[in-house]
């Protein structure tokens, strides 16, 4: 049977696996371990080896892990370079892999000058857990509604929920099994991801509130924002950190602000691509389906528009031609002619 993965995918799941791969085998030759530190991120090395923080993302410790990423790429690299295209999809890599490598080198070469530890001077950040994350926001702003079950529905998730319990579950391996590699770019993942999306990327707009094809800045819709990726209990202290801290950077000319119309139209777009999207589960059967119907739903909402501006204008053309509210009454029993010279007998 013929399996469909597009290109940038397939690029990715063959480069996470020969990097993989070499970097296992370097591991068990004590005297490769400066050529493994060509292939990952170690901080003190990584300003001569810039590459690394793309590389990083792709070179696994091991081969369950390997297994584990190789999975997640090309499920979620499938669905999502096919929902968005080729370029969109490679730019959110780049965003997910680039951005959580750097600020992990920054922060573990600042815990290095405060500490002085050895372990941290020369750990090794790696692995696709910054990727992983990232496809997890994205699916919770594509299709937060959807379920995926497990062991024949006996367990059952919200898309919408897999962040924070990605998040969680990292947090604690990593205090318990020392793992905070891990832990730290699953946060920068999440973080970074969400940023991007929430605030540059460009989406098409779905909602028919526009025409022409036009794009939208980020996601202004409410159920996107960083306190719904959590419980409603913790809503608030969430959403008053978060808000604060959006505040600085809207001073800091980084982000801007979302109008009320951008709000509106996120909303509709969000609505609009939640219905037009297929299964994550089942990306093939319902995908052109799914584009089917969103251009019959966008056909409608263009004849209605039309309709409406057809109505509108009619009114405005009849409305010159309208009567005066002062006319003089009309006996009863008088013949009165209409325009189109047909007569008729008034009536009390």
């Amino acid at each position: 049977m013929r399996i469909n993965i597009p290109p940038c995918t397939r690029t990715l799941v063959a480069l996470l696996v020969g990097l993989s791969l070499l970097y296992q085998a370097l591991s068990y030759d004590n005297s490769s371990v400066v050529i493994a530190s060509w292939i990952t991120l170690t901080p003190q090395y990584s300003i001569s080896h810039p590459w690394v923080y793309f590389t990083a993302s792709f070179a696994e410790r091991n081969i369950i892990t390997m297994a584990i990423g190789g999975v997640t790429i090309f499920l979620g690299g499938r669905y999502l370079e096919r929902a968005w295209g080729s370029k969109e999809f490679i730019i959110f890599i780049a965003v997910t892999t680039l951005i959580p490598n750097l600020i992990a080198a920054a922060l573990y070469i600042l815990a290095y000058v405060i500490t002085r530890a050895d372990r941290i001077a020369f750990i090794s950040v790696q692995g696709s857990i910054a990727i992983q994350a990232g496809f997890l926001v994205a699916f919770k702003q594509l299709v937060p509604e959807h379920t995926v079950t497990i062991l024949k529905g006996a367990i059952k998730f919200r898309v919408k929920h897999f962040p924070a319990i990605f998040l969680v579950a990292n947090t604690i391996s990593g205090i318990i099994f020392f793992t905070d590699t891990a832990a730290v770019l699953a946060w920068l993942g999440v973080l970074s991801s969400w940023t991007y999306l929430r605030f540059y990327k460009a989406q098409q707009d779905l909602s028919g509130a526009t025409t022409g094809g036009t794009y939208l800045r980020g996601d202004a819709s409410e159920t996107f924002a960083f306190a719904y990726f959590w419980p409603d209990a913790i809503h608030a202290p969430i959403e008053a950190v978060s808000n604060a801290i959006f505040n600085i950077l809207v001073v800091a000319k980084i982000c801007t602000p979302f109008s009320e119309e951008e709000v509106e139209n996120s909303r509709q777009a969000a609505s609009a691509r939640e219905s037009g999207l297929p299964s994550l589960m089942h990306p093939d059967a319902r995908y052109n389906a799914g584009k089917r119907e969103e251009a019959e739903r966008r056909r409608k909402l263009a004849l209605k528009a039309l309709d409406q501006r057809l109505q509108a204008a009619a009114a405005s053309r009849a409305a010159p031609a309208a009567p005066s509210s002062s006319h003089t009454p009309v006996e009863p029993g008088t013949s009165i002619v209409d325009e189109a010279g047909s007569s008729s007998q008034a009536t009390s």
